[in-house]
């Protein structure tokens, strides 16, 4: 999707945003630890997040999905614990694509009703929304009671007798039950009985699958036989395909902006090339990001599958990680941007999300401003999309161990819990600083200086991008292992931007080579005046082949130098 803004998305894991309690027990249920609601994204936060840079909101977790909390009494049928991971349930073991999740409602039976206010909520406050599409697994137990009339469910026609049909919505194992190294007995409800057993959600094509699986789901049959390997069966068009493009038009039509699709490339591309143009015919604006982790299938994914935008995961993310945690050079960064130079613009960047452990965690820097100059290479270098994830503003650590999820550095997507951070940011309802500490209320003025710039500054959200690394190595006046440097222009504005991963400041000296002014339409000067975005002061630099740039940096730190030519 072509766009001269610069896309921030700002992801809330819904279940845990609103949650106030500050006293959850480990592996606690739903009335014990509690649980946040739709209804606590007030529009006061929202223009928080809005303030904060944020373009669009994703709502992680709004699709109904397996849990250990009974809403029976809401005619949602139960779900076997054995089955679910943690009380709460991992959002992407979906029980009824066509159903808001219960947890989330301040009034179960009024879930759809609630999310639509929400949606209206989002867009009156300048803000697009995403939500979760998860068409590769659903729960085990997944039955829709909110599907519209008309609309057959998943593996209502399946023949379970056979292993492999493109007829069928599932895979099957004829004649073998569900065992595996899991207990499948529960004390109240007894023994979980799957008979014929099906293919578990991450390509396990046996009855047998172990704690490391994800043996709560089930995987989707889109036409490819993966038991037989008589190869892909599209023609005619296998009845998943017909259902799941349904599925998208439901909520397309409920007004959202867009969609993130999880583990996209589990999913034959040929799926996503035919129903996203059918998608995007009726709602045009409407945005696919794809979580795609393999850079094989990159293009293939943009160009034959028609995704805007994927996730920049084993390139940019992995290598600024270790380039904060200094297991790598910052001179790889070049190489990043590179293998990805004719997509650039299809790439969506971060530095964490629900997948990801938190930068404060023991297990990434410990320090969420040890990342601060990998912050701003990821969300400068390219015009494409940033994200955020709800904490990282704050220095969120991702500590806890809330129950299923051990103590591992992320923050749960399977238990009732409360995010430290966020919850003193909520205050109450107030959404203010006035819980927070200095060192967070530091770090969030810094994303939201530099959120802003990238929002708003033309020479960053429509800019040609100029890496100067080439001409800055294996010189004294620069350490290329730790510090990095690129320009940006646009029109008659141009960037220089330099980062610091030390732990110290460094005084370096930027060459900008003849090239660079020859290929971006630049005047050269002996003398101009700088603006630093970051920090608000001018300075009075060289802007010339002939000599370098000094620049000081703060450990840490980094720098935004923007020049008028």
């Amino acid at each position: 999707m072509k766009t001269t803004e610069k896309i921030i998305i700002y992801q809330i894991l819904t279940r845990l945003f609103g949650n106030t309690n500050g006293r959850c027990i480990q592996n606690g249920p739903i009335g014990q630890n509690g649980c946040g609601k739709m209804d606590d994204i007030t529009k006061q936060v929202l223009h928080e997040i809005k303030n904060l840079g944020a373009t669009h909101v994703w709502y992680t977790g709004l699709l109904a999905h397996a849990t250990q909390t009974d809403y029976s009494s809401y005619g949602i049928p139960r779900n076997h614990p054995s089955v679910v991971k943690g009380k709460a349930g991992s959002p992407y073991a979906i029980t009824d694509y066509y159903s808001i999740d219960p947890d989330l409602a301040v009034h179960p039976e009024k879930r759809m009703e609630e999310f639509l206010e929400l949606v209206k909520r989002t867009h009156e406050c300048g803000l697009k929304l995403i939500m979760d599409f998860v068409p590769n697994h659903v729960a085990r137990q997944y039955r829709s009671v909110s599907k519209p009339e008309g609309i057959k469910d998943l593996g209502e026609d399946d023949d379970t007798n056979q292993a492999f049909s493109a007829n069928n919505n599932f895979y099957y194992m004829p004649g073998q039950k569900l065992e595996g190294e899991i207990s499948l007995y529960d004390e109240e409800m007894g023994n979980y009985v799957e008979m014929p057993a099906k293919a578990t959600g991450n390509n396990r094509f046996d009855a047998w699958p172990n704690r490391n699986d994800w043996y709560e789901t089930v995987k989707l049959n889109y036409g490819v036989d993966y038991i037989n390997n008589t190869g892909c069966h599209f023609n005619p068009i296998p009845d998943t395909w017909n259902k799941m493009k349904d599925i998208l038009l439901f909520w397309a039509d409920k007004g959202i902006d867009g969609f993130r699709c999880d583990m996209a490339e589990m999913v034959p591309c040929e799926f996503w090339g035919w129903v996203i143009p059918q998608v995007k015919s009726l709602h045009p604006e409407l945005t696919f990001i794809a979580e795609v982790y393999n850079p094989n299938e990159y293009r293939n994914y943009i160009h034959n599958g028609h995704f805007d935008y994927l996730y920049d995961k084993v390139g940019l993310y992995d290598t600024l990680r270790a380039v904060t945690c200094g297991y790598q050079s910052a001179t790889a960064i070049t190489g990043c941007w590179q293998s990805v130079d004719d997509i650039q613009d299809h790439m969506l960047n971060f530095l964490e999300n629900h997948d990801e452990q938190r930068i404060a965690s023991d297990f990434f820097a410990g320090n969420a401003f040890k990342a601060l100059p990998a912050l701003i290479v990821s969300a400068t270098l390219n015009t494409n999309p940033m994200m955020i994830y709800f904490g990282q503003e704050f220095g969120e650590r991702g500590m806890d161990c809330e129950g299923f999820s051990g103590r591992d550095g992320r923050t749960t997507i399977f238990d009732y819990w409360s995010v430290d951070s966020i919850r003193r940011w909520n205050n109450h309802g107030r959404w203010n600083n006035h819980l927070l500490n200095n060192k967070e209320k530091e770090l969030h003025r810094f994303y939201k200086k530099l959120l802003n710039i990238c929002r708003t500054e033309a020479a960053i959200t429509q800019g040609q991008f100029f890496d100067l690394m080439y001409v800055n190595k294996g010189g004294w006046q620069m350490n290329e292992h730790k510090q990095y440097a690129f320009l940006r222009k646009y029109g008659k504005e141009v960037m220089l931007i330099a980062v610091n991963f030390a732990d110290m400041p460094a005084q370096i000296a930027v060459n900008i080579p003849e090239h660079a002014f020859d290929y971006l339409h630049m005047p050269s000067f002996q003398t101009c005046t700088a603006a630093d975005l970051l920090n608000g002061t001018e300075e009075s630099i060289p802007f010339t082949p002939a000599k370098a740039v000094a620049v000081k940096l703060q450990a840490w730190g980094g720098k935004i130098l923007k020049i008028t030519l």
